[in-house]
């Protein structure tokens, strides 16, 4: 009975530093001015983009740059997700299935950016440990789907600050428990009130010298944004 109090102990710890690691990234709202820059062995294309958020049922991301992708924009809304392709004027539903494709030509999917699964309510969570990263000391958290959970990942292995609950290092498997991307937390700094990493890195474990580096120009939390922003309407005209 005592180890089994202590298991349970240690998973309630567990899911409180991904909660709060969550929540300090995500905020009650937020509005950032981001750049996309895509990394091939043979080619670099870089993209300009503006994103808000409400809550965890809410999101929305529209190009900026370069001109030709200008407008195109990436909706969530509750369990929907949208596209808006203003080239061809149409807005597209994105089905489940679609959630692991890539974004925009990045190695991050549609899921990594609009987050459809909640790695909070989505995974069962356990302390594997610490470890130092940048001279951090982090949590090891290993995050198992739960049952019948809309999740994308087989598992996923995070690694947060013990200070700051910042997540400097993410590890995402497939169902068969292989690699497939790394994603690391970066020059940490001063955004929004909150010291973040200020460039996301994500890397693909199977491609060599490819990444994709997602750096915040700017992020403000608590701005005020209602759910009727988040409409398919003002997607194609905000």
């Amino acid at each position: 009975m005592i180890l089994a109090a202590g298991m349970t102990a240690a998973a309630q710890d567990a899911t409180e530093i991904v909660r709060q690691a969550d929540e300090k990234m995500r905020g009650a709202s937020s509005y950032a001015e981001l750049t996309m820059t895509i990394i091939r062995p043979a080619w670099t294309r870089e993209v300009s983009m503006k994103s808000w958020s409400l809550g965890n049922e809410y999101a929305l991301i529209k190009i900026t740059a370069p001109a030709r992708d200008r407008g195109t924009a990436t909706l969530k809304r509750e369990k929907e997700i949208w596209n808006w392709q203003p080239t061809i004027n149409r807005v597209i539903k994105l089905p489940p299935s679609m959630m692991m494709q890539s974004w925009m030509g990045s190695d991050f999917t549609n899921d990594d950016l609009i987050q459809e699964s909640s790695i909070v309510t989505d995974y069962e969570h356990s302390l594997l440990g610490t470890e130092d990263i940048d001279g951090r000391t982090c949590y090891r958290i290993e995050l198992t789907p739960k049952p019948d959970a809309p999740v994308v990942w087989g598992q996923i292995i995070t690694w947060i600050s013990q200070d700051e609950y910042l997540q400097l290092r993410t590890e995402f498997y497939d169902e068969d428990n292989y690699l497939v991307n790394t994603m690391y937390g970066k020059d940490v700094k001063m955004l929004g009130g909150k010291l973040l990493p200020a460039v996301l890195e994500m890397v693909p474990a199977d491609e060599e010298g490819h990444k994709t580096v997602v750096e915040y120009e700017s992020l403000d939390f608590g701005v005020d944004l209602k759910t009727s922003f988040f409409s398919v309407q003002n997607m194609k005209r905000i």
